[in-house]
């Protein structure tokens, strides 16, 4: 890709101990983009200290903590985002889902609803990468459980806020054979360098 981009690289493992597979791809992804001269701006939600949102006043008209702020400015700025996370009980960790609730609020990612019900979506011209770890073979998720969880976020959360075209990764059998690891460590790199 000939043109610098402005990439996010959003950290969605809850352990901000640093140590898991979902970091290195997020690490690789990072490395590839910066060696291409593309931006890239990294937020760990391990590391980010904000509440859980307990009913809609919080989210519509509740003001976002400085950390969540901070984290807005960065995905406004952003051409493309890229979200890493593991597959826990099918879905994604509790506390993505709690950060992506704090950070796709009224007035930032989307605006409304118009007296017909229908809602503004105030991020399109971004695009996203979503890349999920998981224990079972990605073939077993994605036809068995048909991707549940991610067609969700895709369509339901990223989507909606007018997020698109977003791609997907999906790294199964995570705790395989070290050959495997390198080869997504490497295809991650080459992601980065695409910024896409």
């Amino acid at each position: 890709m000939s043109t610098a981009r402005t990439v996010v690289v959003i950290q969605g493992h809850p352990d901000p101990d640093g140590r898991h597979f979902c970091h290195a791809l997020a690490d690789a992804y990072a490395q590839g983009a910066e060696a291409a001269g593309h931006s890239v701006r990294r937020i760990d939600i391990g590391r980010l200290d904000f509440p859980l949102l307990r009913n809609r006043e919080e989210w519509t008209d509740g003001t976002p903590p400085e950390a969540i702020r901070q984290c807005q400015e960065a995905i406004g700025a952003a051409d493309h985002l890229v979200i890493v996370y593991p597959l826990w009980l099918g879905t994604l960790p509790a506390l993505l889902k709690g950060f992506l609730e704090q950070v796709l609020r009224p007035g930032f990612a989307i605006e409304g609803p118009s007296p017909r019900g229908l809602w503004r979506r105030l991020l399109k011209g971004k695009s996203a990468r979503i890349v999920v770890t998981m224990g079972m073979p990605a073939l077993v998720y994605r036809l068995w459980y048909r991707a549940h969880s991610l067609k969700n976020l895709e369509r339901n959360i990223l989507k909606f806020c007018g997020i698109g075209p977003i791609s997907e990764s999906l790294v199964g059998t995570v705790e395989g054979r070290a050959a495997a690891r390198e080869k997504w460590l490497a295809r991650m790199r080459t992601y980065g360098r695409d910024a896409r």
